[in-house]
């Protein structure tokens, strides 16, 4: 499996029991921006470039017209993801200055100021996307057949967009990666952002700001968000439902999109 590998090891329980465990692959994956390094994240090395296509947008470093290619190029310890951008869109690189290694599930590393970790996200255009509670179980209840890396070795986070039904989802070790890697597919797709953007794992605030970068009106989380993150939902006007169980679900901001009268279209 891509992403994956067989790693020997030792299970101790009444006896001592040798074999082998499927694990996630996490490499130095090098995000570069017109030749010059942005980021070093540890992620799992596949869908490498919906990864940078996703960042450049979640980051606020360039939109989808702004790229003229991605390209990845292997290295001995990782992955170089090249964004090559127009011109005019380099000052981006110079207002977000990023130069770090970020560990798995840190989305804010290396963030230089203040002002840049709580930056201010544009509100979710005006849409008749609606949900009904029953719809937000069945997208809750879809995910799980969308996780083939988690199911081989319950390690990973996943990140899946539904409208009417899970049309894209992509998996990685970093909750962060996994959500600007499905914020790239869709952009490569061509698949606009009306509806909601399920996730396997707790909402802090920078993943609000990479939803609200993407214009999705809801999410929907299995965990809990932090009280900063539902803060921001509010101003973006996104819907923010989380804890969701098979039976069950909260919702913190902007309920008006759960009604018995939907529209995903």
């Amino acid at each position: 499996m891509k992403g994956a590998r067989a790693t020997p090891r030792l299970v101790f329980g009444p006896s001592v029991t040798p074999g082998e465990r499927v694990l996630p692959e996490e490499v130095a994956v090098a995000l570069s921006f017109n030749g010059t390094t942005q980021a070093v994240m540890m992620a799992t090395p596949s869908d490498l470039e919906d990864f940078g296509h996703g960042f450049a947008l979640t980051e606020g470093i360039a939109g989808p017209g702004d790229i003229l290619s991605v390209e990845v190029e292997p290295l001995p310890r990782g992955y170089d993801v090249q964004v090559w951008l127009l011109p005019e869109a380099e000052a981006r690189l110079a207002a977000r200055r990023r130069t770090m290694s970020g560990p798995v599930g840190c989305g804010l590393c290396g963030i230089d100021s203040i002002d840049q970790a709580l930056r201010d996200v544009p509100a979710v255009p005006p849409s008749g996307f609606r949900m009904t509670p029953a719809q937000v179980l069945t997208a809750v209840a879809a995910l799980p057949g969308e996780q083939r890396l988690h199911d081989a070795t319950r390690a990973v986070h996943g990140a899946a967009f539904w409208n009417g039904r899970v049309l894209l989802a992509r998996e990685d070790v970093g909750r962060h990666n996994a959500l600007d890697k499905l914020v790239g597919g869709m952009l490569r797709a061509g698949l606009a952002p009306t509806g909601a953007v399920v996730l396997t794992s707790r909402v802090s605030t920078d993943m609000v700001q990479k939803v609200a970068m993407l214009g999705a009106p809801m999410i929907i989380a299995v965990s809990a968000p932090t009280a900063e993150a539902v803060a921001v939902a509010e101003t973006a006007g996104i819907t923010l439902i989380a804890l969701a169980r098979p039976d069950r679900f909260e919702v913190f901001s902007h309920s008006d999109r759960l009604t018995e009268d939907s529209h995903v279209g």
